[in-house]
C-alpha cells in the first residue's frame, strides 16, 4: 500500500491506493492515474486510484487511513454517488472500470440503526428523508438484515398504520421493496393487511399511495404456502400446506381476501381503478387482479369469481384493449385473458348439481320461471318439465355433463337478456309438432361446446393466444348471438329433430367466420354475421368447407383426444423453452426507445444471460465481445430477480448504431426504430431491468415465452412461433393416434352412451391380462 500526493485544487486531496511495496524502493509519484473520485461525508472530493484486486473492506480501510478518519473503518461504506448503489466486492471492479463517482458514507449497519431511530422519534426535519432513504436501501441484504434486527419492521408497519399523504407513500414503497426479500416480514399480521386494504379502498388516498398499497397486497397474495421454495411441512389431505416456521410464505389468497371482505367495496375499488388516467395505477390494479385469479382457493372460488363478474371486470379490460395508450399493459391484459381461460375451463368441468349446490338450483328455478311453462306428464305418465325447454331428459346432471356450470351460466344469461323473448320462443316451439320443435336447451349447450372448441378451452398450462381476444371475454354475449343464430337457421330451414347435427355443423361454420380476426374486428360486424346472414349463403359456404375437411375431426371422442394432446403439447413446449433459459444465450444490449423510458446503462455491447436451477434469478455478464461461457454461474457476476419482473415487453429498444450487422438478423438501425426482436424486462416501479435484442426469431421466441412461463401471475404466449409449435405438435399427435385407429379399422362413434351404475357394491375390478 502506497500513497502519492500531487498538486490538487484547494479543498481537495489526492489519495492513491495500491498494494504494499515489495522493496525499499520509493514508489514513483508519476504515472499513477486516479480511477475514481470519492466524496467524503464532509463534502471533500478525493481523487483516488483503487486497485481492483483489493476488497471493498480494504479500500474503505485505506481511505480512512489516508483521510485520517478516527472512527473505525467498519462504520463506513462506499456508494455510487449518482445511483446510491452500495459498492460490494461483486461490483467494485465494474465501478473502477467505469470511473464511477463514489462517496464515503455510513455503513449499512450504522445507516439502518439511525433510520430505525428516526422512525421511532419521527422528527419532522428528518422523518421524511429517513423514509426516502429507507425505500432505496431496504433492498440491500446487509442493510435489510440490520434494519430487521433493530426492530425496523414493526416501526415501519406502525408508520403505515398512522401516517398519511406522501409520508405514507414513502413508507408503503419501503415496505413493498422489503417484501422483495424472501425473509424478514413473516410477522406482519391481519391487522396490517386490513390497514393496507383500507388505504387502498379509501377515496381520499393519493395515487402515489394506492400504487404501493396495491403492490403490497399482490405480494401477500403470492406469498402462498404453495409457492414456498423447498419442502413443505406435511399436512392432512384436506388442509392446505403449511410453510416452515418463520417463512414469509404464510399468507396467500385466503388471508388477503378475508380482509378485503371486511372492507366493503375494496374489490370494487380495484376494478374501478382499471379506468384510471394513471397508467401505473392501472398496471398495479391489473397485476393484483391477476394474482388473485391465479391463487384463488377452492373455498372462496365461487364467491370471488361471482363478485368479479358482478363488477364487470371483463368489460373494464375490454375497454383497455381498445385504448390507444396501453403499450405497458399488454402483458397484464394477456395474463388476465389467460386467467379467464382457466376460469372458463373450471366452470365447464364443474358438474351441475342442483340438489347439492344452491346456486345451481336458483339458476335453474329462474330459467324455469321465465319460461312461463307448466309442469306436465308425458304419455307414459312420467314428469314432463325440462324436456319442454329442449333438454333430452329430466336428468339435468346428465344434460349438463359436457358443459358443466359454464353451460348453466350461459343458458341463464341467455334467458336474462330478454326473459319475455325466451318465454315467447319456448311457447312457440311447444305449439309445433314434437319432431319440429327446436330443442333450445340442447342448442344452448351445443353452442357452448362450439365456442369452447373455437377458443381452445382445454386448460393447458397457459393460453396459446398471442393477441387480444375481446370476443372471448364477451363469452356470454357471443353465446347468446350464436344461440339466436341456431334458432333462426332451424326455423328458416324447416328443420326436424333428425336435423339437429346438421344445424350444429352450420353453427360451427358460422362461429369460425364471425369470430375471425378477433383482435381487430369491430363488435357490430360480429352481430351482423350472426343476426343478419342468410341461411342459403351459410349453407353454401359450409358445403364448400365440408369438401375440404374430414368429418372425423368433429366427433366428440376425437375432440376430447385433441384436448388431451393439446395439454401435453403445451407442457412439452413449456419445458423446452425453460431448458433454453437454463442453457443461456448471448444478446445485444439494446438502446431503449423514448417511449420505453430510461434504462440502466450496460457495460458492454453484448450480454450473456442464464437462468439458475432454482428458477429465481437471471444471471448475466456484459462484455464488449462474445466469449465462451462456462457451465454454471461463475462467469456471470450480475443477476436479476425473476420475482421483480412484472412484464416482458416486446419491440421496446433499438440496436446500437455500431453493431456488426452479420451478428443479427436485423435491418440497419434508423432513428432508434424499435427492433422486432427486442424485449425488455420491466418492473412496476423502476422501469426496465434489461433491454435485449435477440439474434434471431427463434431465440426471441424461446426467451420471451420462457420468461413469461416463469412468472407466477403470467399465463400467456408472446410469439406466434410458440403458439404454432403447440398447434403443430397437437395436429401431428392427433394424426398419429387417428392413423393407429384407422389402421385397425376401428369405427369412432359420434358419442358414447353411459350405462346405468351398478345396483350394489357387490363387485370388483378384474386384473388386466
Amino acid at each position: 500500500m502506497s500513497t502519492t500526493n500531487g498538486s490538487i485544487a484547494p479543498g481537495a486531496s489526492r489519495t492513491t491506493l495500491a498494494p504494499p511495496a515489495t522493496n525499499s524502493t520509493r514508489p514513483r509519484s508519476t504515472g499513477l492515474i486516479p480511477t475514481n473520485n470519492v466524496t467524503t461525508k464532509e463534502g471533500v472530493t478525493v481523487r483516488t486510484r483503487i486497485d481492483p484486486t483489493l476488497t471493498v473492506d480494504d479500500v474503505v480501510r485505506q481511505l480512512c487511513v489516508n483521510l485520517k478518519v478516527t472512527e473505525p473503518s467498519s462504520n463506513f461504506a462506499l456508494r455510487d454517488k449518482d445511483t446510491d448503489e452500495l459498492i460490494m466486492n461483486e461490483n467494485l471492479r465494474k465501478k473502477i472500470k467505469n470511473k464511477a463517482n463514489l462517496k464515503l458514507v455510513n455503513s449499512p449497519n450504522i445507516e439502518a440503526a439511525e433510520i430505525v431511530q428516526k422512525l421511532v422519534v419521527r422528527d419532522e426535519k428528518t422523518f421524511k428523508m429517513a423514509l426516502w432513504s429507507l425505500k432505496k436501501f431496504i433492498r440491500e441484504e446487509k442493510f435489510a438484515q440490520e434494519f430487521l434486527s433493530h426492530g425496523g419492521l414493526s416501526e415501519l408497519a406502525q408508520v403505515i398504520c398512522t401516517e398519511h399523504g406522501n409520508t405514507l407513500a414513502y413508507a408503503l414503497e419501503a415496505m413493498h421493496n422489503l417484501m422483495d426479500l424472501d425473509y424478514g416480514w413473516s410477522t406482519l399480521d391481519n391487522t396490517f393487511v386490513f390497514k393496507v386494504v383500507q388505504i387502498l379502498s379509501s377515496p381520499n388516498s393519493l395515487i402515489n399511495v394506492c400504487r404501493p398499497a396495491t403492490a403490497i397486497l399482490k405480494k401477500l397474495v403470492e406469498a402462498d404456502p404453495m409457492n414456498a421454495p423447498g419442502p413443505l411441512i406435511a399436512s392432512s389431505s384436506r388442509a392446505p400446506p403449511v410453510a416452515p416456521p418463520g417463512s414469509v410464505y404464510r399468507y396467500g389468497f385466503q388471508i388477503v381476501f378475508q380482509q378485503m371482505r371486511r372492507e366493503k367495496g375494496s374489490l370494487e375499488t380495484v376494478v374501478n381503478r382499471l379506468g384510471s388516467a394513471d397508467t401505473a395505477m392501472i398496471l398495479h390494479s391489473m397485476m393484483l387482479i391477476n394474482s388473485l385469479l391465479s391463487h384463488v382457493n377452492d373455498t372462496e372460488w365461487d364467491e370471488f369469481i361471482s363478485e368479479l363478474e358482478r363488477l364487470n371486470v371483463r368489460k373494464a379490460v375490454i375497454r383497455l384493449m381498445s385504448s390507444h395508450n396501453i403499450d405497458d399493459l399488454t402483458s397484464s391484459i394477456l395474463d388476465f385473458q389467460a386467467n379467464i381461460v382457466r376460469v372458463t375451463y373450471r366452470k365447464k368441468s364443474t358438474l351441475v348439481e342442483p340438489e347439492v349446490e344452491p346456486l345451481h338450483e336458483s339458476a335453474l328455478e329462474y330459467i324455469w320461471n321465465c319460461s312461463k311453462v307448466q309442469v306436465g306428464r308425458d304419455n307414459d305418465g312420467e314428469v314432463l318439465k325440462w324436456r319442454k325447454l329442449g333438454f333430452s331428459s329430466e336428468n339435468l346432471v346428465h344434460e349438463f355433463q359436457e358443459v358443466g356450470e359454464l353451460g348453466l351460466d350461459c343458458l341463464r344469461n341467455f334467458v336474462a337478456d330478454d326473459p319475455e323473448l325466451f318465454s315467447k320462443v319456448i311457447l312457440e316451439q311447444l305449439s309445433r309438432p314434437v319432431d319440429r320443435r327446436c330443442p333450445i336447451a340442447r342448442a344452448s349447450n351445443e353452442i357452448v361446446e362450439l365456442l369452447a372448441e373455437h377458443w381452445v378451452i382445454f386448460a393447458p398450462a397457459y393460453s396459446t393466444s398471442t393477441t387480444y381476444q375481446p370476443f372471448f371475454l364477451n363469452f356470454y354475449r357471443v353465446h347468446a348471438l350464436a344461440t339466436q343464430f341456431f334458432l333462426r337457421m332451424w326455423n328458416e330451414s324447416g328443420s326436424a329433430a333428425g336435423d339437429f347435427s346438421r344445424i350444429v355443423a352450420l353453427a360451427r361454420s358460422q362461429v369460425k367466420v364471425a369470430l375471425q380476426r378477433e383482435n381487430i374486428k369491430p363488435w357490430h360486424e360480429v352481430e351482423h354475421d350472426f343476426l343478419d346472414c342468410e341461411y342459403r349463403a351459410v349453407r353454401d359456404r359450409q358445403m364448400q368447407e365440408l369438401e375440404a375437411e374430414d368429418d372425423l375431426l368433429s366427433k366428440v371422442p376425437v375432440r376430447n383426444l385433441k384436448e388431451k394432446i393439446t395439454r401435453e403439447s403445451a407442457e412439452f413446449v413449456r419445458q423446452q423453452r425453460i431448458q433454453c433459459l437454463f442453457q443461456g444465450a448471448w444478446f445485444v444490449n439494446g438502446i431503449p426507445t423514448p417511449a420505453n423510458g430510461h434504462a440502466r446503462r450496460p457495460n458492454g455491447q453484448w450480454r450473456f444471460i442464464r437462468l439458475d436451477n432454482g428458477l429465481k434469478y437471471l444471471h448475466y455478464v456484459d462484455s464488449a465481445v462474445q466469449f465462451p461461457v462456462r457451465n454454471g454461474l461463475e462467469d456471470l457476476p450480475e443477476r436479476i430477480e425473476i420475482a421483480a419482473i412484472t412484464q416482458i415487453a416486446t419491440g421496446t429498444c433499438a440496436s446500437p448504431p455500431n453493431i456488426l450487422r452479420d451478428h443479427l438478423d436485423l435491418p440497419p438501425p434508423n432513428n432508434l426504430t424499435p427492433s422486432p426482436l427486442s424485449f425488455s424486462l420491466l418492473t412496476a416501479t423502476e422501469g426496465s431491468l434489461a433491454d435485449q435484442i435477440a439474434p434471431d426469431q427463434s431465440r426471441w421466441a424461446d426467451w420471451t415465452d420462457g420468461l413469461n412461463m416463469l412468472r407466477r401471475d403470467s399465463g400467456h404466449v408472446t410469439s406466434e412461433e410458440t403458439a404454432g409449435y403447440i398447434k403443430a405438435l397437437t395436429e401431428i399427435g392427433l394424426k398419429i393416434k387417428l392413423l393407429d385407429l384407422s389402421g385397425e379399422k376401428v369405427d369412432i362413434p359420434s358419442g358414447l352412451v353411459t350405462g346405468p351404475p351398478p345396483s350394489n357394491t357387490d363387485f370388483f375390478f378384474s386384473d388386466l391380462i
